[in-house]
């Protein structure tokens, strides 16, 4: 199997149900108190490619794609649409908004992540597939240039710089990204009849590990 860095259209993802999933493995004890544990370190999104078809022409996109992947065996970049940037949804990624790393003087590569707070409780996603010629990034606050300065791959999300942030900085950044995805299943089942009367296929899409 391979990756495609390719993004699946993006006309056709917007609309598509979808979002997080975790794994919880829950057991009653005999008092009737729980135990509650999870194999999961990070949590895997599943999305339903078929509710944003609109036309038989997108149809006809998505069974091109589809062909393209050989089904579930290759991967494929995925615009989320709730979730697709570093910053909030109405905002534009800023150098500042996630921290990424600090620097110890040593240390040349840091991994975009984006870090998901609620209360006292938080939560850092790796970001593997940054959107190319969003990513801006910061040392102590002072923004970098891409090139000169650091340069970002886009196909693992690792930003390396020239020369190591000094100890003790502050490494931030702002992105836009996908989600690496692969479809969940080998089979696409359509009918023209029944898209016409408003039915539309499943098409299950699930989060890939890199």
């Amino acid at each position: 199997m391979a990756f495609h860095e390719i993004r699946f259209p993006t006309n056709l993802s917007f609309g598509s149900v979808g979002g997080p999933e975790r794994r919880t493995e829950i057991v009653t004890l005999a008092n009737g108190f729980e135990e509650r544990n999870t194999p999961w370190m990070h949590s895997r999104r599943r999305y339903d490619a078929g509710v944003g078809l609109r036309s038989l022409n997108d149809v006809e996109t998505l069974i091109a794609f589809f062909e393209a992947r050989t089904g579930q065996l290759h991967g494929f970049r995925w615009k989320d649409w709730s979730d697709y940037k570093s910053c909030v949804p109405l905002a534009n990624p800023s150098p500042d908004d996630q921290l990424i790393g600090t620097g110890d003087g040593v240390t040349a590569v840091f991994q975009l992540q984006k870090t998901y707070l609620s209360g006292l409780q938080s939560y850092a996603r790796p970001i593997r597939k940054p959107v190319a010629g969003t990513v801006v990034v910061a040392v102590a606050g002072d923004q970098k240039t891409e090139s000169l300065e650091y340069s970002v791959d886009p196909a693992t999300g690792a930003v390396t710089f020239m020369l190591p942030p000094d100890l003790g900085t502050r490494v931030t950044a702002g992105f836009e990204f996908d989600v690496p995805v692969r479809f969940d299943t080998d089979t696409i089942q359509t009918s023209v009849a029944s898209f016409q009367a408003g039915e539309v296929p499943n098409v299950p899409v699930m989060e890939i590990r890199l």
